[in-house]
Formats: structure tokens, sequence, C-alpha cells
């Protein structure tokens, strides 16, 4: 049917996206401290380093929710959301000429600068996790898509963090995605 979702497909991207947001939160609180300047640092927020710990608390419940179907759409929603949130607070600053801040998006040893790819890679994420609010088809989930959703989880975090690491390296130097100091 159109605009449904096969049940392989969405539990494969709900799966990815919930390792992804875990991921993300287990890093924030590894050093909260640390991730609460880089927040404040952002100054798109007032107070923002005392609301650090929501930050990873969200990533936490998002995280959760895309593994139970009861909460699965809302959690996807409030992950879109955050992806999409996370774009702007990169734009703003990359037009206010700010790109020196630490995208906060690696482990707390890891100070990586924002950059207009970063803006696109999550706004497409935000586009990806967004299909897991489309309605499901009814159709059970058999044992072979159960292996093919496990090796499709681990081939997405695959190509994430190699596409990640790839495009921190090599994206502002030769795609002409940063403007020259």
């Amino acid at each position: 049917m159109a605009g449904m979702i096969d049940p392989a497909i969405g539990t494969l991207l709900a799966g990815a996206f919930a390792l992804l947001f875990a991921s993300a939160a287990l890093n924030k609180l590894r050093d909260l401290a640390l991730f609460a300047q880089v927040l404040a640092a952002y100054r798109v927020l007032p107070g923002a380093a005392r609301l650090a710990w929501l930050v990873p608390f969200t990533e936490v419940l998002v995280g959760a929710g895309l593994l139970l179907p009861g909460t699965r759409p809302a959690a996807a929603a409030l992950g879109t959301g955050l992806l999409v949130l996370y774009a702007l607070a990169m734009a703003v600053n990359l037009l206010r000429g700010r790109r020196e801040l630490s995208c906060g998006c690696g482990g707390p040893n890891e100070r990586r600068p924002i950059g207009a790819w970063m803006v696109w890679r999550n706004l497409l994420l935000a586009g990806a996790l967004a299909l897991v609010i489309l309605p499901w088809t009814l159709r059970p989930l058999q044992p072979v898509d159960l292996l093919t959703v496990a090796a499709g989880i681990a081939v997405a975090a695959l190509i994430y963090m190699s596409a990640d690491g790839l495009l921190a390296r090599i994206a502002p130097r030769t795609l002409g995605w940063e403007r020259p100091q």
C-alpha cells in the first residue's frame, strides 16, 4: 500500500536509530559537565548548561521508545525533532561565523568543529527516521526478516561510522563545504 512501510524496513530503521541515540546519550553522559559547556557555547538557549542533562535523557527516551511498538511513532517523531534542532543549532552558528564550536556529537575526548556537512547529515538522518512514523504493513516478520534486520543494523552502523569519520576529515577541504577562515 502507498504510504506504508514494510515491518522489516521499519524495524531495521528503528533499531539503527535506537543504537544511534543510545550511543549519543552515552557519549554525553560520560562527561556531562563537558557536554554542558559544549551546549552553552552554542548560545541558542539561555541557561543551556543547567539543562544539559535533558539532552541525553531525551536521547535515551528516543532510543528506548524506538524499540517498543506502542511508543515507536512518538519516539521517532521526538528523535526527528531532535535531529532537526541539532541541525538548526549548527546552521545558526555557522551563519554567525562560529565554526570553531565543538559539534558535541563525539565522545567527551573528541572535539570536532561544526561544519555544513553536519547540518546536512542531521537533516538526512531526520528524514530517514521520519519514515518510522509511517504506518507499517501488517505482514508478520519472518525469521529471515530478523536476520536481515540484525545484519542491516550492523551494516548501517558501520556505514554511518565510516561516512561520518571520512566526512569529518575530507569534507571541509575537498568538497568546498566550508568557507576558508
